[in-house]
């Protein structure tokens, strides 16, 4: 059976001030009326049914999910202690499905993504599971790049694999990080290379080998906890599991080394949405250019992002590429060139305890 796994443990640090500890990304109506959460599993429902859901998030937001998605059952939700990266959340949905179903295919998705048309998505998540319930392959999805963006990685396509349906699934070549804007435009210019979208679809079994392969310390974790699935004892092995594992992506635990990862091409709309500036491109813009949200007031105020989630008003007065932010007691002021940055300000906030209340 095809399951999907939903990464909703992040943070959206970049958001802040809206995106807050007790309120992160995932559960903010950034692009439209619905959180991000729920748009991501409504995305999929035509594929996979709601009981065929599996949410991985930390402990502390299973309460806010229950309230956002209706339906959702205790079964659908797998609570993380403490966050560890998306190797350890990954392994633990895949070992919890495989107890459930050995020859369970997972479809693993961000929480925060925006993602058009939803039709195409799922066609090619229908080639993805075809594959991926016939042999052992680690498939990525890779998305057509629409501009040299330096916020996101790269997959570089090695030899053509095959074809299914209508789309066309390549060997990987090589992952590349983040890079620089020039060789953003090399890779974007050339044609050779995705952006590494985070959504993959694998079967349990062939993710849960390659780990044991590429990772073997998190490999006998994860092993050694599966044995502890539907017992009294699962509360305090997981405990025990997230305490000992040591954090780590699934790209550098698994997929860098891996041999038998794919990636099929995928040419749909895909956003990360990871900072204030994402906005400008779903949001209506006014005539000089500013996304507006809330409560705003301005004059000769050019090419901003001004967001009121608070009472009051915002005035703005002969500014221009700013992302303002105002948010329960919080105010933002930060250039847009800077917006990746504001994680340096969340950790000078860290540093004060008395600041800590803000995070």
């Amino acid at each position: 059976m095809i399951y999907g796994v939903v990464l909703a443990g992040g943070r959206g640090e970049r958001f802040w001030p809206l995106s807050r500890k007790e309120r992160p990304k995932q559960f903010l109506k950034l692009i439209s009326d619905k959180t991000m959460i729920e748009e991501t599993i409504e995305r999929v429902r035509p594929f996979i049914p709601m009981e065929h859901i599996r949410i991985v998030t930390s402990d502390l937001m299973k309460d806010t999910i229950t309230q956002i998605i209706p339906g959702i059952k205790d079964i659908n939700i797998l609570g993380e202690p403490q966050g560890r990266n998306t190797a350890l959340a990954i392994g633990l949905a895949a070992v919890h499905l495989l107890k459930e179903d050995p020859d369970a295919v997972m479809v693993v998705l961000s929480a925060d993504h925006l993602i058009r048309p939803a039709e195409r998505l799922l066609k090619i998540l229908e080639a993805g599971t075809t594959i991926a319930a016939s042999e052992d392959s680690l498939i990525t999805i890779g998305v057509v790049p629409t501009r040299p963006e330096t916020g996101y990685g790269y997959i570089k396509l090695g030899e053509l694999y095959r074809r299914e349906n209508e789309f066309t699934i390549y060997q990987v070549a090589a992952f590349k990080e983040k890079p620089k804007a020039t060789v953003a435009s090399e890779y974007y210019y050339s044609g050779n290379y995705l952006w590494n979208s985070g959504m993959f679809v694998w079967s349990a079994k062939a993710i849960l080998n390659a780990v044991k392969v590429c990772h073997c310390d998190l490999g006998t974790q994860l092993e050694e906890y599966s044995t502890k699935i539907g017992t009294a004892e699962e509360a305090d092995a997981r405990q025990k599991l997230y305490e000992e594992t040591t954090p780590i992506s699934i790209d550098f635990a698994v997929l860098e080394n891996a041999e038998n990862v794919l990636t099929i091409k995928a040419d749909i709309i895909w956003d990360d949405v990871g900072d204030w500036r994402a906005l400008e491109r779903y949001k209506k813009m006014d005539v000089d250019n500013n996304v507006i949200v809330g409560d705003v007031v301005t004059v000769e105020t050019f090419e901003s992002t001004i967001y009121n989630n608070a009472d009051g008003i915002i005035a703005c007065l002969g500014v221009s590429d700013l992302i303002v932010v105002r948010s329960d007691n919080i105010t933002l002021i930060v250039h847009k060139s800077r917006a990746q940055e504001v994680k340096e300000l969340l950790a000078k906030l860290h540093e004060d305890e008395k600041m800590r209340t803000y995070l």
